[in-house]
């Protein structure tokens, strides 16, 4: 029994020794020197104050608090030898998880308070080891045989990442609109260092059949020039069960629309720096307010999370057929209308003999959007503060618009992931809200686009994962976001390489040559809004997982 008991006592000396205060540079608290002392017995050394030493004379030194410590684990290592003997031969020699509970009294409730100290952790620790309900922590006391209630805290996780981003100009054709993009704000001139996402998530299965996920972005751009970084809601919904294998559910809150599967890929697990035009521009934030059905086979559920597990690159499970309605501005934008968008996607993940995962879906959505507008010079002429026809607020009253304009898209999707080659390719056709040529009303007109990307996975052995990348993406079509939905073509490509240096650190460098619609309204004569900027940008992201 002595060799399990003292190592029991050695791991709980290492624990408590290291909550005790350190010593003062007067007071050394090193362990007294190897001396030979018989079992149950108690060096000279240590002996308590106002017993006999060797030579008859009473110790007048005053313990120290590791002293102490070695007399309390000396003095239950003799009670439980005592408890022991007493109990017969009979008995069978105690398991390390009956002793355990039995030394833990004798070691915590003592008044000490340097001990006192450890009396949380060392009862949460026992708690861990699942010792018998019937050995208290309490002074001996019983407890109920019932297990520890789980805490509601103990069924959410809290995580998030933040993006610092810088790009750089390289080339600027100087025939061309500065430079801009609505999908970064550090892209243009006098613009240097941009955090771009700061990302909070609270997530958790609070129950058999509820599951919430909280999102909050604290570094939102509110379209202010000079003011940045505003909390805003990401996502905020719960998940609603309608079976405990979860192959169905009802997503209700603000959330993602599953229209497009780069959409629906988390920006931190995606390669490029932003998502594609084509199908960005379909939903504002990519999330709306609203309720979704998801119908996810076990199948599915499994491939879902072998992609995420294995670092493919995946966008999450959203379900293999999704069915929602939503107020259709965008989230974190009052809606504007009595009309619902309705969306509609069916995709399907399989494996194939040599273990490649392919998943191919459709998309679909339609509904009516109500633009906003901003004062502009229609293509550089008239006067000032002039609002196209057909938003919410017209200069032209009776071309006001607050019911809507048609919002119809349609698109395909085609997922290869990395093992170790992967290809993605989504395209869209639709109709959607797009300032006119003469740019002075905002029609109901066609658009297309998206895009084609090569992608690879390293892993190495001394230096973590590397995602090498090239794209190319074009979209032609408005804008509806933004005000006066600028209508324009998006002809793009780009390359680079995410080098995810631990699971905490990634960090993404990409070049791009860029042709794209600059998407600032300017109300100033001899100036025409929404002229394409020519450039190449050399990007670079730092992203912190935590």
């Amino acid at each position: 029994m002595y060799p399990r008991m003292n190592a029991w006592n050695a791991a709980l000396l290492v624990v408590l020794a290291g909550l005790l205060p350190r010593a003062s540079s007067q007071e050394s608290v090193a362990p007294p020197p190897p001396a030979t002392v018989a079992p149950g017995s108690l060096p000279a050394s240590v002996a308590p104050a106002g017993t006999a030493s060797e030579g008859g004379e009473e110790a007048a030194e005053v313990l120290t608090p590791y002293e102490k410590l070695l007399k309390r684990l000396d003095d239950a290592e003799r009670r439980i030898q005592e408890l022991e003997e007493s109990d017969g031969e009979e008995q069978a020699e105690p398991t390390t998880r009956s002793v355990l509970p039995s030394m833990i009294p004798s070691l915590l409730f003592v008044h000490d308070p340097e001990v006192a100290a450890a009396r949380e952790a060392m009862q949460a620790e026992a708690e861990r080891l699942a010792l018998p309900p019937e050995e208290s922590l309490e002074m001996g006391k019983p407890r109920s045989a019932a297990k520890r209630s789980v805490k509601w805290y103990d069924k959410l996780s809290l995580r998030g990442y933040t993006q610092f981003r810088d790009n750089e100009t390289v080339f600027h054709d100087r025939g061309s609109a500065q430079p801009q993009s609505p999908n970064d704000g550090s892209i243009g001139r006098d613009k240097n260092f941009l955090i771009r996402r700061a990302r909070i998530i609270i997530q958790g299965q609070v129950s058999d059949h509820v599951a919430i996920y909280l999102q909050n972005d604290f570094a939102a751009n509110v379209g202010q020039a000079d003011i940045n970084h505003f909390t805003q809601i990401r996502d905020w919904y719960a998940d609603l069960f309608l079976d405990k294998t979860q192959i169905h559910r009802l997503r209700v809150g603000q959330s993602k629309v599953p229209y497009g599967w780069e959409n629906l890929q988390s920006s931190s697990n995606r390669i490029p720096m932003d998502r594609n035009d084509a199908f960005n521009t379909a939903v504002k934030n990519e999330r709306d307010l609203g309720i979704f059905y998801y119908w996810t086979p076990v199948y599915a559920q499994k491939i879902f999370r072998y992609v995420l597990a294995e670092n493919l690159k995946g966008s999450g499970n959203y379900g293999c057929f999704g069915l929602g309605v939503y107020n259709g501005q965008g989230g974190s934008f009052a809606e504007q209308n009595e009309n619902v968008h309705v969306v509609s996607r069916f995709t399907w993940p399989f494996t194939l003999a040599n273990g490649q995962i392919i998943e191919l879906g459709v998309q679909g959505y339609t509904g009516k959007y109500v633009v906003f507008s901003a004062p502009i010079r229609p293509l550089g002429e008239g006067n000032s503060g002039f609002r196209p026809g057909n938003t919410i607020d017209a200069t032209i009253s009776r071309e006001r618009n607050r019911g809507g304009i048609r919002d119809q898209r349609f698109g395909g999707s085609f997922i290869m992931y990395p093992q170790p080659i992967g290809f993605q390719a989504e395209w869209t056709i639709g109709n959607g809200p797009g300032l006119n040529p003469d740019q002075t009303f905002v029609d109901d007109r066609a658009l297309y686009g998206g895009y084609l990307m090569a992608l690879a996975k390293i892993d190495t052995s001394f230096c973590g994962l590397f995602y090498p990348f090239v794209r190319w993406q074009y979209y032609k079509g408005g804008f509806k976001a933004e005000r006066n939905a600028p209508y324009g073509v998006v002809n793009e490509y780009e390359a680079g390489v995410e080098w995810q240096i631990s699971p905490a650190v990634e960090f993404t460098a990409q070049y791009t040559v860029t042709d794209r619609p600059n998407t600032a309204a300017v109300d100033r004569t001899d100036f025409v809004s929404y002229t394409p900027w020519i450039g190449q940008l050399l990007r670079m992201q730092l992203q912190v997982n935590y």
